[in-house]
């Protein structure tokens, strides 16, 4: 190959990691949003924990219910049109929530949540098997690492922009709410909520313009099926598999990620309900989910470094659940801010666990990989049962109690499959 053409090849390489870099950062400006956005409908509506929590069901089972229609629509309109209609459907999603917000009608603002979740399936079904295959599949996931640093700093500036422009003095408020007379009470949460409206607006324009970019952006067209083609021991491709069902180290991924995504939400964005169970006041609480973000931006520059030259992916994966075991007792067995520091020191033990499990699922898969992509992306779910058993089990055992029993057989899950889940059904003993 010339000198220009090389050449012109990393600049292609580079534009295309530049675009899924901000595409990431998207993703993880709206879901680690939620956080926040718990303590805020928690107010604005008037409701109980759990129900504060279905923020988290209905965002999350978005993604199980439409990960593999988004895997038919990427099949029809191909890559960029497919990114480009995320986007605007994320856009749609956010102007819904701000405006049902704004009228304090719960099961509208859901709806726009739901939307926003639907856009972010789509999305996610098209950047993380483009991304596993851009390389090598064996430093795949030292490429999702550098995405997951645009992902989690997008996360620590969504709690902080939230904080700061609708939360702002939300202890305060919540206790003149608290003190006042039906009509006033009406009037200073119809000014509360009506805060949430701007900001929202303001997202779905910046959506729809990012939507235009990419759409007329230079980001070339892979195929997966013929990127990421199995291959036997001896380097050669078999016959290829007819069916989905016929790779179980794929289905064992799916549960694997189901459960990372639970651990990661319930140390991102249950970290401010625990904290308030602590007793903790609520204007610090509200920022606690950047604390585990930043924890996670932390985990991705160590795994940017270390994976794949000083050990793999598999390896880093198992000492990731070891990790989040210990933080996990650690929390169980301490209390005030140090429990809440061993929460959010999971985010460290959590960060390389979605860039290594993703492309270890999707090994392989062929022509299958697409529709391996949407089932993993429908393990994604499981930011949506997890927190939500956390939300009515605190209301009746000891909390640090529920949040052990519940983490830790996740934890142990994810390290089955690093030490020998991933490779089941694999040809060559990979």
């Amino acid at each position: 190959m010339s000198a220009v053409a090389t050449m012109s090849a990393r600049s292609h390489l580079t534009m295309a990691i530049a675009i899924m870099g901000l595409l990431y950062f998207i993703i993880g400006f709206f879901t680690w949003i939620n956080g926040p956005l718990i303590t805020f409908v928690q107010l604005a509506f008037e409701l109980d924990e759990v129900n504060a929590f279905l923020v988290l069901m209905v965002f999350y089972l978005s993604y199980f219910f439409l990960a593999l229609p988004a895997a038919w629509v990427l099949k029809w309109t191909g890559m960029k049109k497919g990114l480009a209609l995320s986007l605007a459907v994320m856009a749609v999603g956010a102007m819904l929530f701000g405006e049902f917000s704004t009228q304090r009608w719960y099961p509208g603002a859901l709806s726009g949540l739901f939307v926003i979740g639907g856009g972010l399936a789509l999305l996610q079904t098209a950047v993380n098997p483009y991304v596993s295959i851009l390389g090598p599949i064996d430093s795949a996931a030292q490429r999702i690492a550098l995405m997951g640093i645009c992902n989690k700093t997008a996360g620590i500036l969504a709690p902080l922009l939230l904080g700061t422009l609708v939360l702002h003095g939300i202890g305060d408020l919540a206790a003149q709410v608290e003190a006042a007379d039906l009509a006033t009470r009406a009037q200073l949460l119809d000014t509360f909520a009506a805060k949430i409206h701007a900001p929202y607006l303001a997202m779905a324009g910046l959506l729809m313009l990012v939507a235009v970019g990419v759409l007329f952006s230079p980001l070339p067209e892979l195929k997966p099926a013929e990127a990421n083609a199995e291959t036997g021991a001896d380097g050669e491709a078999p016959r290829s598999r007819r069916s989905i069902f016929q790779f179980p180290h794929l289905w064992l991924g799916v549960l694997c990620l189901f459960t990372y995504v639970g651990v990661e939400v319930m140390a991102g964005d249950a970290i401010g309900t625990y904290g308030q169970a602590l007793n903790l006041p609520l204007d610090r609480t509200k920022f606690f989910t950047s604390f585990t973000l930043f924890a996670m931006l932390l985990g991705y520059l160590a795994g940017l470094v270390l994976i794949p030259r000083f050990i793999s992916q598999e390896r880093y994966l198992s000492v990731s659940a070891m990790l989040g075991i210990a933080f996990t007792t650690g929390a169980f067995f301490t209390g005030g801010y140090l429990s809440v520091g061993f929460v959010a020191a999971l985010g460290f033990a959590n960060a390389m666990m979605w860039p290594a499990i993703f492309p270890m699922a999707i090994r392989g898969l062929g022509r299958s990989t697409e529709t391996g992509s949407a089932l993993l992306v429908m393990g994604i779910a499981g930011g949506a049962i997890i927190p939500q058993a956390f939300a009515v089990f605190k209301q009746h055992f000891d909390f640090q109690l529920v949040f052990l029993l519940l983490m830790l057989p996740c934890y142990l899950y994810i390290l089955f499959y690093a030490r020998s889940g991933h490779r089941a059904g694999m040809r060559g003993g990979r």
